[in-house]
């Protein structure tokens, strides 16, 4: 059991004494932990544009596309993904994933449906980013097309959805047409997510061999794989860089360098110990890059933040 698990399993039985057992399965497919982490990405774009402004219209847009990107859309596309993968070991955000329950593939869908009926009420530019990312969820996950299978789609796919979009989308809740800096900060996060997806493959690659799965991590091997981390997360900083030497010279951008330092940090020695890592060692390499996600994220809202 991965050291992660342990601690969440706490979580996880008290939910079983107040949940009906047969709900339990359908939530933690849906993995909640994932939730946050989506929403707070979103926010950046949001916070990007409004800044640290708490009336109450953009509490409660926030409110809106945090329930319709982080909790209905992106826990649907997990569970979905969880519906036809049928996983037995440990998945992103999930660690000794229960069995799939029988109408997880209808509750999914179901879920994503109702984030479309709340994104409607966000605006046109916030509608149209949830149903590309609806689309391409189903796209991803389900047979015949399954793109999940399919090295390089896999990538495309989630670049796309959980690297620019999702930033974009709390912009776009915000009713902001294109205009700096979201549109280098989106390319900045689609690159940066071509870098972290491989990390998210690296540690299940036995099981998608067992399940005929060819990802992008299994067509290039480990070594391969962390060199396109490396090569996302530089060309990710390339973008942030030229936005902030355009509009952002100020001593606020200093915390970039620190976000590079924590990628540097996780990559560098993945990277040496590759050949000899553990299932544990990977996994937990996995964790540490979303931390630096994380800190990459302060540190773009440091930067370029409206404060006024």
């Amino acid at each position: 059991m991965s050291p992660y698990g342990t601690r969440r399993y706490i979580i996880r039985q008290v939910l079983a004494r107040v949940l009906p057992s047969s709900w339990l399965p359908y939530l933690l497919h849906l993995r909640p932990r994932a939730w946050v982490i989506v929403t707070a990405h979103m926010s950046v774009g949001f916070f990007l544009s409004n800044g640290l402004s708490f009336l109450r219209e953009n509490l409660a847009r926030w409110a809106l596309a945090a329930l319709a990107w982080g909790v209905l859309g992106n826990g649907g596309t997990l569970a979905i993904n969880s519906a036809f993968d049928r996983d037995e070991g440990d998945i992103g955000y999930l660690e000794d994933p229960p069995p799939i329950p029988r109408h997880l593939s209808l509750f999914a869908v179901t879920m994503m449906l109702l984030g479309l009926a709340v994104a409607l009420s966000l605006g046109w530019r916030f509608t149209i980013a949830y149903s590309v990312c609806l689309i391409m969820s189903l796209l991803y996950s389900v047979p015949p097309f399954r793109f999940k299978a399919r090295a390089g789609w896999d990538l495309l796919i989630n670049a796309i959805g959980f690297g620019a979009l999702t930033i974009y989308a709390g912009w776009a809740a915000a009713t902001q047409p294109l205009m700096p800096p979201i549109v280098n900060v989106s390319l900045a996060f689609f690159c940066f997510f071509v870098g972290f997806y491989p990390l998210t493959q690296i540690y299940q690659m036995s099981e998608d061999v067992e399940r005929g799965d060819y990802t992008l991590a299994l067509a290039l091997g480990k070594r391969n794989a962390l060199h396109l981390a490396f090569l996302g997360v530089g060309l990710g900083f390339v973008f942030l860089t030229w936005e902030v030497l355009q509009r952002y010279q100020d001593l606020r951008a200093v915390g970039l360098v620190l976000a590079l330092l924590a990628w540097l940090a996780v990559l560098i020695p993945w990277y040496r110990r590759h050949s000899r890592a553990s299932v544990d060692d990977e996994q937990r390499g996995f964790y540490h890059a979303l931390y630096a996600w994380a800190l990459t994220d302060v540190a773009v809202l440091m930067a370029m933040m409206p404060l006024g």
